[in-house]
């Protein structure tokens, strides 16, 4: 999951999550084709209400909600929440064009917003206003696919290349990985690589430098349908 702060202001970036009200279930939302719905939860740790809106797209932070075009809907997608209380969003699949031999990824945006400071506060300058937008990625996932998430890791193909290293999957599972690191690599070691490489696609994790020997020490920190962290070794080719 990550976490978006608008407006821009330079001090935001030393904001920490814990300004932020709601508390959400999950960090992912994993949809099997054969379920009508599928549900997640988020409760208002804050002292004051909020005004939640949520909304799916197909991962352009920058993307219009209204012209966001998904197979999804989430309800309800605009709502108040108050202090202590919690608020359940339901998800549906509406249908579409979607690929059958592996998962595709979308993401589940929920944004929320402060209330004006009550009082003499309300009519000075002597506050700031923001509102905090989480992202989380929705995983559809078909009936039948060949595998499972688990074997998908250990299925990851790693190369060295110009810059850095290509993960390549032939799986039909996603791979979340969290943190990558070369082992031998001392000028990397400070380094963290994150990102996820697609079902039956490549992804491209820059790094200052790569041996030219086949079968090098990687260690990688994957994030599983739990959102827990699963550490794995493995070794990658030039």
């Amino acid at each position: 999951m990550k976490i978006l702060f608008s407006p821009a202001l330079s001090f935001a970036l030393f904001l920490s999550s814990a300004q932020a009200g709601i508390v959400i279930d999950s960090t992912r939302v994993i949809y099997p084709a054969d379920k009508r719905e599928v549900t997640l939860g988020m409760t208002n740790l804050a002292d004051t209400p909020r005004l939640i809106q949520a909304w799916i797209d197909s991962g352009d932070p920058e993307a219009s909600i209204v012209k966001a075009t998904v197979p999804f809907i989430v309800t309800p997608p605009i709502f108040r929440l108050d202090a202590g209380k919690g608020q359940t969003l339901r998800i549906l699949f509406t249908g579409g064009n979607v690929p059958q031999d592996r998962e595709s990824v979308f993401w589940l945006n929920v944004q929320e917003v402060q209330p004006k400071p009550a009082g003499k506060a309300n009519r000075t300058k002597d506050y700031v206003h923001f509102s905090v937008r989480s992202c989380l990625k929705i995983f559809y996932r078909p009936q039948g696919l060949p595998g499972s998430p688990e074997q998908a890791i250990s299925a990851l193909r790693w190369h060295a290349v110009d810059g850095g290293l290509e993960c390549e999957n032939p799986s039909a599972f996603n791979v979340s990985i969290n943190n990558i690191r070369i082992a031998s690599d001392a000028d990397n070691s400070g380094d963290r690589r994150n990102g996820m490489c697609p079902a039956k696609g490549t992804k491209m994790f820059s790094f200052k430098k790569t041996e030219t020997e086949d079968n090098k020490k990687l260690s990688l920190s994957i994030i599983n349908d739990y959102g827990y962290f699963v550490k794995h070794d493995t070794t990658y080719t030039k």
